[in-house]
C-alpha cells in the first residue's frame, strides 16, 4: 500500500515500539491501519483505526472536533489514504476525542454512523445546546460537592470546553448491538460493550485472528477516567467498570493484539483487566485513608487522591473520579454521605 508504513516488532513487553506521527499511516496488523492525532490535555493523543472492508475501509473513531484534526485528516485524504473510499463509521463511544468530528467526516464522506444506542444519545445530547455542556443542574452538582461559587463558575467556563469540541452527530445511525456480530470484509467481530469509562462504550473482539479493539476500557499504563457526572450524580460507575474487567479478563485470551484509544498496542489484555481492577482497589483504600474517622467533600478529597498540580480541565476530570470510588465505597456499605446541601462522606458504622 502506498504511503502506508510499517513498525517493527518490538521484543517483549509491548508489541510495537512507537506510535505513527500525526499525519502517519502505519499497518498494525493485516487489514488495519492506526493513526494518531493530537489532543490538547496533559493525555495528548488518540488512535484512531481503518478496517479493511471489501472494496473500502470502516473507520474507528475520528479524533477531537477541533481545526487541528480536521487539518491533519485533509492532509492524509490528499496523500497517504489517496483513493482510499470509507464505507461506514464506527465510533466507540460519545466522548469528544473519539466522536469528535463525526458530523464532518460522516457528512464529507456520505458515511454511515454506527454506534451503541445509549453512546448515540448521549453524542446527541451534547450536541444538543449551550444547557448540554453549561446547564445549571452543573452548578448545583459541583456546589453539593463541596465548591464554592468563585470556583464553580471558573470550572464550568473552562473545563466543560473539552464537551464543546465536537460537530454534531447525523439524525440517523446503525445501532451496534452485544451478541450481533459485524462483518467488516469478511472479518468477523464480535461486539462487545462495557460501561464505566462510558455508559455503553463499544469494542471489537475477532477471536478467529486474536485482535481486540479496545477503546478506553483497556488502555496500556493508565487508566481511563471513571466519572459520576452531574447527569447522574448518584452512579457506581466503578462498580461497572471492574464488572466489564472481570469479564474482559475471562473472554480475551493471553497474546491478543490488543488496540486501544490511547497508548500503545498490547498483548495481554486479561493482565491489564487485571492490574486495572487492583488499581482502583488501591484508590478506594487510599479515599479510605484520607478521609480516616472525620467527614470530607469531594472537593476536600479529590486534591489529596490526585497529589499533582490540576487546571480546570483536569480537575472535573478529578473531581468526577473521585466521587466514582467514593460511590462505589458507599454501594459496598464501607462509606455514606452525611449533611443535605453539602454532602460529606464519612465511614460506614458497623
Amino acid at each position: 500500500m502506498v504511503g502506508i508504513q510499517k513498525t517493527a516488532t518490538k521484543t517483549g513487553g509491548l508489541p510495537f515500539a512507537e506510535a505513527p506521527a500525526p499525519g502517519e499511516v502505519v499497518e498494525v496488523a493485516p487489514g488495519i491501519l492506526w493513526l494518531r492525532f493530537p489532543l490538547p490535555f496533559l493525555l495528548n493523543h488518540v488512535n484512531v483505526y481503518l478496517i479493511e472492508d471489501g472494496a473500502g475501509w470502516a473507520m474507528l473513531d475520528t479524533g477531537i472536533g477541533d481545526e487541528k484534526t480536521r487539518e491533519i485528516w485533509q492532509a492524509a485524504f490528499a496523500g497517504p489514504l489517496r483513493g482510499f473510499r470509507l464505507t461506514r463509521l464506527i465510533l466507540t463511544h460519545h466522548h469528544p476525542d473519539h466522536m469528535g468530528l463525526a458530523g464532518w467526516i460522516s457528512r464529507k464522506l456520505d458515511i454511515p454512523v454506527y454506534m451503541t444506542l445509549t453512546e448515540f444519545l448521549m453524542g446527541k445530547f451534547l450536541g444538543s445546546g449551550e444547557s448540554a455542556t453549561r446547564g445549571d443542574f452543573y452548578a448545583r452538582f459541583y456546589r453539593r460537592h463541596g465548591m464554592n461559587d468563585s470556583h464553580v463558575g471558573n470550572l464550568i467556563r473552562r473545563g466543560h470546553q473539552y464537551l464543546e469540541t465536537i460537530t454534531p452527530l447525523p439524525d440517523t445511525f446503525l445501532t451496534l448491538t452485544p451478541g450481533v456480530p459485524l462483518d467488516l470484509g469478511g472479518r468477523r467481530f464480535e461486539v462487545l460493550t462495557g460501561g464505566g469509562h462510558s455508559p455503553e462504550q463499544a469494542m471489537l473482539w475477532c477471536p478467529d485472528e486474536a485482535i481486540f479493539l479496545a477503546a478506553d476500557q483497556i488502555i496500556e499504563h493508565i487508566s481511563p477516567n471513571v466519572g459520576v457526572h452531574a447527569m447522574e450524580p448518584e452512579a457506581n460507575p466503578l462498580g461497572r467498570f471492574i464488572a466489564s474487567l472481570d469479564q474482559l479478563a475471562e473472554t480475551i485470551p493471553a497474546g491478543t493484539l490488543t488496540l486501544s484509544g490511547h497508548r500503545l498496542p498490547l498483548l495481554d489484555a486479561a493482565g491489564r483487566a487485571r492490574d486495572l481492577i487492583e488499581h482502583h482497589d488501591q484508590r478506594c483504600d487510599r479515599l479510605a485513608g484520607i478521609v480516616g474517622n472525620g467527614a470530607m467533600t469531594i472537593t476536600d478529597i479529590a486534591p489529596r487522591l490526585f497529589e499533582r498540580k490540576l487546571d480546570e480541565h483536569q480537575m472535573t476530570f478529578a473531581l468526577s473520579e473521585t466521587l466514582a470510588h467514593a460511590n462505589h465505597m458507599v454501594a459496598q456499605g464501607r462509606m455514606c454521605w452525611t449533611g443535605e446541601d453539602v454532602l460529606r462522606l464519612v465511614r460506614s458504622q458497623d
